[in-house]
């Protein structure tokens, strides 16, 4: 790929990581551009159509949507992150799929209004986190030996839980070998552990905190959910 490569990002944005980490296994160089999306800037306006990260510049084409990104970086530089047959690339794009409506739950955790609210919600990211663990094999990634698509995808998912098992425990993981060694073996993947800022751990606790929900009000008291 000779074009120049801009991904236009936000800090906290989970799927601007997924496909800084896409770039990354890819072994492409890029340049990181934030923006401020309370203040967004003109230039980004214009060349955003739904006015959100992240966007990926090559030369003077701008693609947006975190899918679209990953799926033409995929056909067009290797090493292939899909699998080759049709069939359990699907399968992949379904894990994919569900990996996205896992990150919908986390922000209705985060921004649940109260005890009861939040009790719900961490309920149904367990059974979420529980479904996952049957659909893993034996590891360290998510189809075996070979790291996917649906790696890049989960590595930004688990990386909230950082700052959520620091409050205490959460109950999340319990009985869950699987999911639990996955989030390990990402956790410690390059291409994974450098696709946030490095305060991001302390932005995502300051936004956490700004919430006015239950959970801020956990953070601030850290204490733990039963």
């Amino acid at each position: 790929m000779n074009a120049p490569l801009i991904l236009v990002s936000h800090a906290l944005c989970p799927y601007v990581q997924r496909a800084a980490i896409v770039l990354s296994e890819k072994g492409l160089s890029f340049e990181r551009r934030d923006v401020d999306l309370a203040h967004k800037p003109d230039w980004f306006l214009r060349i955003s159509p739904l006015g959100r990260t992240p966007l990926l510049l090559v030369g003077d084409e701008a693609i947006f949507e975190s899918a679209v990104i990953c799926e033409y970086l995929d056909e067009t530089t290797l090493p292939r992150l899909h699998p080759a047959n049709a069939l359990l690339r699907a399968r992949h794009r379904s894990w994919m799929e569900f990996g996205s409506s896992l990150l919908q739950l986390i922000a209705a955790f985060y921004s649940a209004a109260d005890e009861v609210a939040l009790q719900a919600r961490a309920a149904d990211i367990r059974t979420r986190l529980t479904k996952l663990e049957g659909a893993l094999g034996s590891g360290p990634w998510f189809e075996g030996p070979s790291f996917s698509m649906v790696d890049a995808v989960f590595g930004p998912v688990f990386r909230y839980f950082d700052v959520f098992d620091a409050i205490g425990e959460l109950g999340f993981w319990r009985d869950l070998p699987k999911v639990t060694q996955w989030r390990r073996s990402l956790s410690a993947r390059p291409s994974v552990r450098d696709a946030v800022h490095p305060a991001y751990g302390d932005l995502l606790r300051a936004f956490l905190a700004s919430r006015g929900s239950a959970l801020a009000d956990r953070l601030a008291r850290r204490a733990p959910i039963e």
